[in-house]
């Protein structure tokens, strides 16, 4: 969360990987497009595994984390 509230991709909703993150993705539809990153992309990594397993079907992992999407001059909001 605290990373989060520092800037996120825009419309972007966070669900925390480390507090019952198997139950916070059951109710979303495993048809669906995500995107999932962290700070650097190591957690998201293991979230993305998850949400695979899980059958999600379209999803996406930014490599690097958000730190690398600014880098590149992405853009985020707070």
């Amino acid at each position: 969360p605290e990373e989060f509230a520092q800037g996120h991709l825009p419309d972007a909703v966070n669900i925390d990987s480390s507090a019952g993150f198997s139950q916070q993705i059951d109710a979303l539809d495993r048809t669906a497009a995500y995107a999932v990153y962290c700070r650097s992309g190591n957690r998201s990594a293991q979230a993305l595994a998850i949400m695979q397993d899980a059958g999600f079907t379209d999803v996406a992992h930014l490599l690097g984390g958000i730190v690398a999407w600014q880098a590149a001059g992405g853009t985020v909001v707070s």
